[in-house]
């Protein structure tokens, strides 16, 4: 049966709402400590968020991987490949987890070095870090709790899961800084508090599904030597994307704060703003994703047109609707974040980098998903290599001449030619996988 406009909106539309919450976990930490009336706390979180950020989506393919093979194995029908497709991804999952816990020590001295923030920027975002490190193995757990559900096309547990999460955090957000009085600390305990949740919720929403206690059942076979081979090719790749979208990051966020505290602060807002914009097209990606891994484990051509077909289409319709929304309401988006005139002032003066960004993103993060859906990860590892590059080009170029216009020019860059070069490589990916 060929997917619709009808079927594909039933899962696009939730996956877009449900995704949109990920990002508002550090945008209400964000807004939140924007309301403290000292730009160092704004910077503490962001350089927080950041070091957070470069730990997990490093190791992001965990959610988008298994989303994939879950996808697939709903498509093939095979109940133990579902089982599967959980338990291997979770075990690695896991073991990274507590490597982070060893680790973090060495993580946020390095992160120190790298950013160079000043005196009471580094005070904040030490606070922020040691308190919500203990749960970077339940954070990645919950990456492929969440990617096995929505493989699975289990929409409402999907929305259940990231909605209450997100409602978790910001109520505690509220109550323990602007009640308890805790400051960054509070922010940081909300969070680990609702990712506590999360992964809980998520583990036992999977166990409805299929019985945990088989993994004593199927131990064997869990650990096939291809079916792991074929895991870790897919994660591999996905990781070298990861880390060239987080050097981009960093250097983004490292000449943020070179060019001073308001600055740093100001950009951290407005990237809020694009994560935001972002998880929009991640939405779509993921509805995309499980399309194409369905069609994929199907082996029904069709399908996989049609995914392709209204992807395309919805990139168009959700690039303008983001647009107006910046030109529009950019001012009221800012002020939500931060009430210091100063702040707000230049990231007023960079709002319509922003307007630009959904028509040079769209492409890049929907046919990413569908990539990912398929499992076909070589072209995502080369598209963001290359985007890499330009960047490094357009960065060398235009920071000494434009200074921070010039940094986002360059961001702009890099989301470009990640759509542009991924587009490349559709062709082969319809040959190679559905042929």
């Amino acid at each position: 049966m060929a997917i619709g406009y009808r079927e594909y909106l039933s899962v696009a539309l939730p996956f877009v709402v449900s995704t949109l919450t990920q990002p508002l976990l550090g945008a209400v930490d964000t807004a939140v400590v924007g309301r403290l009336g000292d730009a160092s706390y704004i910077g503490g979180v962001a350089i927080g968020t950041v070091i957070f950020n470069t730990l997990y989506w490093l190791f992001g393919f965990l959610r988008v991987g298994t989303s994939g093979f879950s996808a697939q194995s709903l498509g093939a029908g095979v109940a133990k490949e579902q089982y599967f497709a959980y338990f291997r991804p979770a075990s690695v999952a896991l073991l990274i987890g507590l490597v982070f816990l060893v680790l973090q020590k060495p993580i946020l001295s390095g992160a120190f070095w790298i950013y160079q923030p000043k005196e009471a920027v580094i005070t904040s975002a030490q606070t922020y870090f040691e308190i919500l490190i203990w749960g970077a193995p339940l954070v990645l757990l919950g990456y492929v709790n969440l990617g096995w559900i929505m493989g699975q096309r289990l929409i409402k547990e999907t929305l259940w899961l990231q909605i209450s999460t997100n409602l978790i955090n910001i109520a505690l957000d509220v109550i323990f800084v602007f009640v308890f009085e805790w400051g960054v600390a509070g922010v940081a305990y909300a969070t680990l508090i609702a990712q506590s949740y999360a992964f809980a919720l998520g583990l036992w929403l999977i166990g409805q599904r299929i019985p945990l206690k088989d993994l004593l059942v199927y131990g064997e076979e869990l650990w096939d030597r291809e079916s792991l081979r074929r895991l870790m090719s897919v994660n591999l790749d996905l990781m070298i994307r990861t880390i060239c979208l987080l050097t981009m990051t960093n250097i983004f966020v490292a000449q943020g704060s070179r060019f001073g505290t308001e600055v740093l602060a100001a950009n951290a807002i407005l990237f809020q703003i694009q994560y935001l914009f972002s998880y929009f097209f991640d939405g779509v990606a993921n509805a995309s994703s499980v399309f194409a891994g369905r069609a994929l484990g199907a082996k029904n051509v069709k399908d996989y047109d049609e995914v392709v077909k209204i992807s395309n289409q919805a990139i168009g319709v959700l690039s303008l609707f983001l647009a107006f929304l910046i030109l529009v309401g950019g001012e009221l988006m800012i002020a939500f974040f931060t009430e210091l005139s100063d702040v707000r002032e230049i990231a007023s003066a960079h709002k319509l980098w922003l307007a630009i960004f959904p028509f040079v993103v769209g492409i890049g993060l929907v046919y990413y998903g569908i990539f990912t859906g398929a499992t076909f990860t070589r072209p995502v590892r080369n598209s963001m290599i290359g985007a890499l590059a330009c960047f490094g080009v357009a960065y060398s170029l235009a920071v000494p001449l434009w200074g921070n216009h010039g940094l986002w020019l360059a961001f702009i860059v890099f989301s470009f030619c990640r759509s542009l070069f991924l587009y490349g490589a559709h062709r082969e990916l319809r040959m190679r996988c559905l042929r």
